[in-house]
This record gives structure tokens, sequence and C-alpha cells, in this order.
């Protein structure tokens, strides 16, 4: 009877086993997919921050063309009346090349009902001219808010593009029509399709516009109610793209951002760990998919190795007495492996470590270059000012170091005002600031700005400034003109043989009139007319974006002044003129 026991008790012992090893295995390859997971979402959320970080700055690049061309006096003067004949085809060769030098899809311009009156691509079949937009959100945000942002398939040529628009206003303020710049994102989709990971820009309504791989586009994230549907129908938002819902279905959540999806998608059902990441400036969603390979295979292995090691301990206990030595042995074979992985976890903290602090360096590296352009010379200016200072401490003379001292300290405010307005070269500033000034103040800090540079390239420097010359104005932004025309007039002379600078500041029938003349051989007749255009410049390729005159132009308009350049004696001569505040006189 016992020996018939004998192997049932045995097949028990097997099965015990058997199930002790499954049981341990399942769960040590759930810990090790959970955690598996956990670090495979993390490396996704960077990596989907690098790619939000490449998306905003293709869009940054043109966010403030639409603004800075809604300044333009021609499109401002243009949308006061009918625009036809000659008009419309300068404006449509003006919008072609600016187009064509900022690097855009295309530009339109649309009157205050929403028709383009003139575009970039008036030459094309499908160019945009005599077609009415006035449907368009973008638009009607444009004339209720000033701005505009849309992404929608275009209803003439039937390609997708993201519009970015700016109203054109009178000088009292009145709309008078909208200027849009279209981008079109094929080309970021390509990048993004070389990489392994599945990529969707979804919209406020979750449907992905945007895919780097065919067939996921234009899918439903979920269902649309009946008004969204009619939405998109008066708007023409994707006209006459199918939509398609995209099946999916929350296996488990990791984060509030992140959890395990099966997805049905244009690939066959599979399981992928999704990714979200928020772009409030936009109203989209970017979505990051990957199939989480390493982590299945990294809980199989765990799984493999906790199962064996259950084997072991139980055979240890069975066995101990004759199998100690391979007990040892299977004890540091255990420690090696967790060696290993440890090893291989500081390897994968340390690569995550070393991404981190790349993006760091690399977002301090834009502050610093945006930065050391409009500082270096203060600094400059500063150290030979403290070694001054240090003279006459030594020598005692009290006087004249409070006198340098108030020079340092007013640098320093100069300094701290500069990065504080860094970001007014490209859009227009809310409220204006108008302040009563002397405008041959205003020409003395920005020569202080220079002086180094005047000095090291041997410019011959003749002042006449009439003293006082009162006007309004946004002082900072008015030395800004001032450097921007000065450093333009040194770039000039850079190679002449003859460097010579004047500044004339004299009034002229109720204004001031302060001119910068060089004798650098002055500006191309056919590019005289172009000068004030943004992004056109002379320079070689990598010393300018052609926006400095451009930005000038707009600031001085709003000032209520007039900037306008031409050649003389040789050289190029900008001619700025504001009017005359004659406050104090009238007291």
């Amino acid at each position: 009877m016992l020996q018939l026991n004998r192997p049932l008790r045995l097949t028990l012992a097997v099965l015990a086993i058997l199930a002790g090893m499954l049981l341990v295995g399942g769960l040590a390859q759930r810990q090790a997919e959970q955690r598996a997971l956990q670090a495979a979402s993390a490396q996704s959320e960077e990596q989907l921050g690098l790619y939000a970080g490449a998306l905003r700055t293709l869009i940054d690049r043109y966010r403030s063309l639409p603004a800075v061309l809604a300044l333009d006096p021609d499109l401002r003067v243009a949308l006061r009346g009918p625009v036809a004949g000659e008009l419309q085809q300068r404006l449509n060769l003006k919008l072609e090349r600016i187009n064509g030098a900022a690097g855009s899809s295309t530009l339109e311009l649309l009157d205050r009902d929403g028709l383009a009156v003139a575009a970039s691509n008036w030459r094309t079949p499908t160019s945009y001219v005599g077609h009415n937009f006035g449907f368009r959100p973008y638009f009607l945000e444009t004339r209720g808010k000033g701005t505009g942002r849309f992404y929608a398939v275009g209803v003439v040529t039937g390609t997708p593009g993201y519009f970015l628009s700016s109203a054109v206003l009178d000088d009292d303020g009145n709309f008078l029509g909208a200027i849009v710049v279209r981008l079109e994102l094929t080309e970021l989709e390509r990048e993004w399709s070389a990489g392994p990971d599945l990529l969707l820009i979804s919209d406020a309504k979750d449907i992905a516009f945007l895919a780097n791989r065919p067939g996921w586009r234009y899918r439903e994230l979920r269902a649309l109610t009946a008004a969204e549907r009619a939405e998109l129908t008066s708007t023409r938002q994707y006209d006459k793209q199918p939509l398609q819902a995209l099946e999916h279905r929350t296996l488990e959540s990791l984060g509030a951002h992140s959890r395990m999806e099966r997805v049905s998608g244009p690939e066959g059902q599979r399981d992928y760990l999704w990714q979200s990441l928020p772009l409030p400036s936009e109203g989209w969603t970017l979505h990051l998919l990957r199939q989480p390979r390493e982590a299945i295979q990294a809980g199989r292995g765990v799984a493999l190795g906790a199962a064996g090691a259950w084997l072991a301990l139980v055979f240890l206990g069975l066995f101990l007495h004759q199998r100690w030595r391979l007990a040892r042995l299977r004890q540091r074979s255990r420690e090696e492996l967790e060696r290993l992985v440890e090893e291989r976890t500081a390897a994968l903290r340390t690569a995550q470590e070393g991404l981190v602090q790349a993006a760091k360096l690399a977002a301090l590296g834009q502050m610093s270059a945006a930065l050391a352009h409009e500082i270096n010379q203060p600094l400059t200016a500063q150290r030979m000012q403290l070694a001054t200072l240090r003279l006459l401490l030594e020598q005692g003379q009290e006087e004249q170091a409070a006198g340098v001292l108030q020079r340092l300290d007013e640098q320093l405010e100069r300094m701290a005002a500069l990065t504080g307005h860094l970001k007014t070269f490209a859009r227009k500033s809310p409220g204006g600031l108008r302040e009563r000034l002397d405008l041959a103040q205003v020409v003395d800090r920005a020569l202080q700005l220079l002086e180094a540079r005047l000095r090291n390239e041997a410019v011959e420097l003749h002042l006449d400034l009439a003293r006082p010359a009162w006007v309004r104005g946004d002082a900072i932004r008015l030395e800004q003109v001032l450097v921007n025309l000065l450093r333009n007039a040194l770039d000039a002379m850079a190679d002449k043989p003859r460097r010579q600078l004047r500044v004339n500041i004299r009034p002229q029938r109720g204004h001031w009139l302060l001119e910068v003349i060089d004798s650098g051989g002055g500006i191309a007749a056919e590019h005289l007319a172009s000068v004030f255009d943004p992004f056109f410049t002379t320079k070689p390729v990598g010393e300018g974006l052609g926006l400095g005159l451009a930005v000038s132009y707009g600031i001085v308009m709003e000032t209520g002044g007039s900037l306008e350049a031409g050649n003389r004696d040789g050289g190029a001569c900008f001619s700025l003129r504001l009017p005359a505040d004659l406050g104090e006189e009238r007291e």
C-alpha cells in the first residue's frame, strides 16, 4: 500500500513544485514588466519632449511673421480700397518674394470680408487669389482678437497646413483685413518617420491630423459629438478627407499621460505603450506609441530567472546534503545575474541623466546666445570703467570716482532694461511707452554700447546733435533702432579703407530729423525699395536674418515717425523723423 502511494506523493510533489514555479515566475514577470514599463514610460516622456521641442521650434520660427508683415504700410494702404490690376500684381510679387525668403509655404492677404486679394502662390493653378476664406476659424479669430491659428486641409490646394494670421489695422485700430502664413508640416512628418516610434498629433476634438506612418492620419481617437461634426462641416477643416475611428482600449494606466493600450489600427491589433503630451499653446496633443518589446523581454527573462531560482531552492532543500557545492555555484550565479542587472540599471540611469543634462545645456546655450549679443559691449565698457575707478580711488579722487560709479550704475540699469526688452524685436508691445525724452541722449547711449567697436575699427565719428531734441516714445526701443542703424553702418564700412560715421540731429518743420551717414559705398539702387522688407539682407549667409531694419521700421511707425533709406556722399544715409514734443516750451 505504501509503495502504491509513493508515486502519487511524488506526483503531488512535482505538481506542487511546478505550481510554485509558475506562481513565483508569474509574480516576478509581472513585477519586472511593471518596472520596465515605468522606465520605458519615463524614457518615452523625455523623447516626447524632444519631439515637442522640434515642433515648437518650427512653429515659433514663423509665429511672429504675420505680426511683422501686418505693420507693412503697403498692405495697410492697399486694404483701404479695392485691390486689383497693377496694385494687386505688385502685392503678389511682394508676398512671393517675402515667402521665398522666409521659407514658409504660402502667404496670403485677406480683405475685411475674408477675400484673398493677393497671395504668394498667384502663379500656380491653385492660387488663393479670388477665393473667400471668411468662413475659416483663423479669419474669424483674427477679426475678433487680432490673431488666429488653425490647422486644416486647404479647400483650394487639397493639402494640409497650419495657418497663422494677424490683423491688419488702420491708424485708428479699425480692422482692414488679415495677413496669413501657411506652414506645411510634411517635412516634419518625414523626419519623424525615420524613427521607430509611432507619432500622432491630435486637435482639440481628438482627431489625429498628423502621423509619421501611412494610414494613421485623420483618425478619430474618440467618438465625436453631433455638434463637433457639424462644426467640422461648417469650417471644412479636413474638407474631403474621410475620418475613421481608431479602436483602442486601455489595458493599464501608468500615469496621468501614460498607459498601455490595445489598438486596432492599420497595422492590425497590437499593444502599445501610449504616451501623451498636451501642447496648450496650439490646442493640440502629441502622442507617442511604442511597442513594449523590451518590457516583455525583461519580464520573460526575470520570470525564467525566478523560476530557476525557485527550482534551485527546492532542489537545494531536497538535496542539501548531496548538492551543497552545486547550491553554492547557483548562489554565485544568481549574485552575478543581480550584479549585471544593477550595472545595466545604473548605465540606463546614467544615460537618462546625460539626456536631461544635455537638454539643460541646450536651453542655457540658447539664452546665452540671445543675451551675449546685446550686453557684450556694455560689459567691456564696465571693465574699463572699473579699472579707471580703481586708479581714481588709489589717487584719492573721490568725486571723480563717484562719477564713474554713477556711469556704472546707469550701464547696469541699461543692461537690465535690455534683457527685459529682447522680445520686442519681433512683435508689437501692448500699450507702448510714451515718455518725454531727449533724442540726443538716446544717441549718446547707443554710441556708448558701440564705443569699443568704434575705437577698435578706427572709425572717424562726427556728431552734430542739437540739444535738447525733445520727442515722445520708448527710450529703450528707440535705442534699439539707433543701435541697428549704427551697426549696419559699421558693417558696411568694415572692409573700407576710410571709415567715417556722421550722426546729425536738427529741427525740421515741427519734427526732429536724425541722420546716420556712413562711408560704406551706399545701397544699390535695386535694393533701396526692399531694405525695410522682412528677411531682406545683403549680408553673407549666417550673418543676419534681415529683420533688424524691418523691426526698426515698425518701432518708428508706432512712435508716429518715419524711417527712410538713401545714399549720400558715397555712403548710405538713414533718415529718422520724429514729431517734436513742445510740452516744456508751452508751459
